[in-house]
């Protein structure tokens, strides 16, 4: 069992995202933004982060950008979800260092083996 943070604005997709990995029996906490979802991982280190890209106030880019370049979240991996398809955003995602992005809608085997691929096997 892991402890899997989603940062996303979407009600819907946290609701849909919790439900999924709750059944796969991660704990699961959510933040509706990511100056919010920051400081939480900051604080509880999570195993895990499912980032949503478009968010008001800074969006997922920039926070995957601001938790990759900590020293004290830096090895959290960080799994972006979003509707933004384009091979550029997919290439900007990875660059500011998340280690794996989804483009919704996504199905509940992608997603579970995405996580499962990259949390550690202890977890």
């Amino acid at each position: 069992m892991a402890n899997i943070f989603i940062i996303d604005d979407s009600p819907t997709d946290v609701r849909v995202f919790t439900t999924l990995l709750e059944r796969a029996g991660h704990q699961v906490a959510a933040f509706g933004t990511a100056e919010e979802g920051i400081e939480r991982v900051r604080a509880a280190l999570p195993d895990l982060i499912i980032m949503d890209v478009i968010m008001p106030g800074m969006n997922g880019f920039q926070a995957t950008r601001t938790l990759t370049r900590d020293p004290v979240t830096a090895s959290v991996p960080i799994v972006m979800i979003t509707t933004k398809s384009m091979e550029t955003d997919q290439v900007w995602g990875l660059r500011q260092g998340a280690r794996a992005f989804i483009t919704k809608p996504v199905s509940e085997k992608d997603l579970l083996a995405c996580i499962n691929d990259l949390l550690p096997s202890s977890t």
